[in-house]
């Protein structure tokens, strides 16, 4: 039976500068739940397999995805048998090809296999050939690593190379052809398994870098059309259904869903949203609809921030890689030394290829980086991006954490804790003049205004109407109203600009400000006629990150703020904070670090505003809060995806065991080298048993790298899900 040849000409339309081929797959295979597809164009330049794979298992409905370039075909497996199979080649059509971005493939190379498939052959030949061509043929075989051995020498000088050329070529020209080329074939063969499991390593991070975003339904001049969703501007509703990729960071504005966001913050369980929930590009709809207003979009959405900061850190080299390559490269030297001693006292030949079989260098120079990339894999699944293995060999060596307070140790987003009438005010009420503040607020958009108006939303107050709104930026604004004009802003502009004093009034501001509330002054041109207070709220999670950031072996924990001394020794105490720097101008946050590092500590640094980039940049590890600034996020070293403190304690254990991982690998690759080495010393192992025994321990390093760390509450087993219903 011939299989159904599909062309999908519903592709996803280009992205700028880039033209696109619809997608043209046949069905080779299928029962209920899996899917074989060939994929002609699979492996051509510009449809990487790797990436395509990462397009399907961003569906919801996808289980498992196996892209095999060689033989151009696709393997899916997908939940609900009756509608995955269509959701799943909607999404196939929706792929578009990535360009080459200099990553390597995943895949097997043919360099990599036909060495081994060669000395396989030759293997097999010798025993039908005469000794001249034996010898000729197995010459032929190991050339390649012989020439290796000779180019490392001239222009490298002496490094592993040269010992692995060494003790094939002493094996062929002392005539043990079997033995030569047995070596050949486990040098290629774990040469090959260490290549494929640092590329794993890789692949544990290009897993992070989602493809570009689906299509997006956009509400534009009345209608819904379907555009690419690199093309959504910010303040665009975009609608979103069942099965679809969230294209966009935005707000909700409408409807009730479950949204999977395990592929960017880690989280097992679909989240529940409405509005005004924030929701994150890359995410799955899995049940329900919303209407999502636009906030981040393209170049500036999560996913394309992952994407950068993890591509940026995959070749970054740090001073624990290069100690590693160091010491490897200088173990060299103790392998040649070993073995010139041993031949010098035994005259044994075989001894010495045992001897030089022996090598301290791939464990140390790839299990070092292999680690490194798996603790930022893993911290990225817990929503912590580390710009590198630097920042995570920084962070576990941190003894203070500095925190400015507002949006880190508590929520950025003000709520409206008192409303008080004054006397100009005359008979009306506090529900009244929050109202009327309100009414005019929301036509501004700052942090202030917006708590105005969600505390009048709270509280079903009506609208009040009132003339045009006048501002003055940075200070207040004004506007007319039933009876008069209304004046909202700063104590400055109120009493500078408008000549309106509340001076009569200082004893009730000095209460408010003495508990760290900032004030919203109202008035009119009669005077004075209200004050209205907001303060950021602590975070739940605060007291308890602390005092695990001090079990993690933090030993200082400071806390800047513009707040009343009195005010922010009251909450240091409530949180376990050790230090406090209150009353502090934004300037001086950075001169705070300077101290603290040139008094020997090595200084971490969470923040999230403007103010923060010199601290952050000071500071021998910044921290950025994930609803910072983007001056804060790209001068950081750290960037928290989560919008919760206690990812500052999962990247100091994440750090904190990938260097003890490090550590561990490091003991064990020189331990159990070593103990190979004196047994090649004393002739106890063959040089094919050396051979054998050193990739073993090699691969097991790599794998233990690879395998990387987990968190303590990772171990727990997980929460029962909750009962969900569908949204109504």
């Amino acid at each position: 039976m011939q299989p159904d040849r599909v062309r999908t000409d519903t592709a996803q339309p280009a992205r700028r500068g880039q033209s696109v081929n619809p997608i043209d797959y046949s069905v080779v295979h299928e029962v209920p739940g899996r899917l074989r597809l060939r994929i002609p164009a699979m492996g051509s330049p510009g449809y990487r397999a790797d990436y395509l794979e990462a397009w399907m298992e961003a569906s919801a409905q996808v289980t498992d995805v196996r892209a095999n370039r060689h033989a151009r075909t696709l393997v899916i497996c997908y939940r609900d048998a009756n509608a995955g199979r269509d959701t799943v080649l909607r999404r196939l059509a929706g792929f578009s090809p990535e360009p080459d971005n200099g990553l390597p493939e995943d895949g097997v190379t043919e360099a990599e296999v036909t060495p081994m498939i060669a000395t396989l052959f030759t293997l097999a030949a010798l025993p039908f050939l005469t000794p001249r061509m034996q010898m000729l043929l197995t010459l032929v075989n190991v050339g390649s690593t012989l020439a290796k051995g000779a180019d490392t020498l001239i222009n490298q000088g002496v490094k592993v190379e040269v010992l692995d050329a060494m003790a094939v070529g002493l094996a062929a020209a002392n005539g043990k052809l079997y033995t030569a080329n047995i070596t050949d074939l486990l040098l290629n063969l774990g040469e090959f398994l260490e290549h494929r499991t640092a590329r794993q390593s890789d692949r544990l991070l290009r897993r992070l870098l989602r493809p570009d975003p689906a299509m997006a339904w956009v509400e534009r001049d009345g209608q819904l059309l379907q555009v690419a969703g690199d093309e959504v501007e910010a303040g665009e509703t975009v609608v979103i259904g069942v099965g679809d990729t969230i294209p966009v960071d935005g707000r909700v504005v409408d409807g009730a869903a479950l949204v999977n966001q395990s592929t960017v913050t880690g989280e097992d369980i679909p989240v529940r949203k409405e509005a005004p929930s924030r929701v994150i590009a890359g995410s799955v709809l899995v049940e329900g609809r919303l209407r999502v207003e636009a906030t981040q979009v393209g170049q500036d959405t999560t996913t394309a921030r992952v994407a950068r900061f993890i591509q940026e850190s995959i070749g970054k080299r740090t001073d624990t890689q290069r100690m590693a390559d160091d010491l490897a490269d200088k173990r060299v030297y103790i392998t040649l030394g070993t073995g010139a001693a041993v031949y010098a006292a035994t005259r044994d030949l075989t001894r010495l290829q045992s001897v030089f079989l022996v090598d301290y260098a791939c464990a140390l120079k790839l299990g070092t980086p292999v680690a490194f990339k798996s603790g930022m894999s893993r911290a990225a699944e817990h929503g912590v991006l580390m710009k590198g293995g630097e920042a995570i060999e920084h962070m576990a060596d941190v003894d203070t954490i500095v925190f400015d307070k507002t949006g880190t140790l508590t929520h950025s987003d003000l709520i409206v804790t008192d409303v008080r009438v004054l006397e100009s005010c005359g008979t009306c009420s506090e529900q009244e003049l929050l109202a009327l503040v309100a009414s005019v607020e929301e036509h501004a958009s700052h942090p202030v205004a917006e708590a105005v108006v969600e505390a009048a939303r709270a509280r079903d107050l009506q609208h009040i109407s009132h003339g045009e709104v006048d501002y003055m930026v940075a200070h207040g604004l004004s506007a007319d109203v039933e009876g008069g004009c209304i004046v909202v802003g700063s104590r400055h502009y109120l009493e500078e600009h408008m000549q309106i004093g509340f001076g009569a009034h200082q004893a009730l501001i000095d209460q408010f400000e003495s508990e760290g509330k900032t004030l919203l002054y109202v008035g009119n041109a009669q005077g004075p006629i209200g004050l209205i207070a907001l303060r950021d709220t602590l975070r739940e999670e605060a007291a308890p990150t602390l005092a695990r950031l001090h079990a993690l072996g933090i030993r200082r924990l400071i806390m800047i703020t513009g707040d009343r001394r009195a005010k922010a020794e009251a909450l240091a105490a409530e949180i376990g904070i050790d230090e406090v720097h209150a009353e502090m101008r934004p300037e001086e946050k950075a001169r705070i670090i300077e101290a603290l590092r040139a008094a020997g500590h090595k200084v971490a640094f969470v923040g999230d505003g403007v103010n923060d980039g010199p601290a952050l940049s000071i500071a021998d590890v910044g921290i950025a809060m994930p609803r910072g600034a983007d001056i804060a996020r790209a001068t950081a070293d750290i960037v928290l995806m989560d919008d919760r403190l206690s990812a500052v304690a999962d990247a100091r254990e994440i750090a904190d065991r990938t260097m003890r991982l490090i550590r561990t690998n490091f003991t064990a690759a020189v331990g159990i080298n070593t103990g190979l080495l004196g047994g090649a010393v004393l002739g106890w192992l063959s040089p094919v048993a050396s051979a054998v025994m050193h990739n073993g321990a090699t691969i097991g390093v790599l794998l233990n790298a690879l395998h990387g760390v987990k968190l303590d509450r990772d171990r727990l087993p997980p929460p029962a899900e909750p009962p969900t219903r569908s949204p109504d």
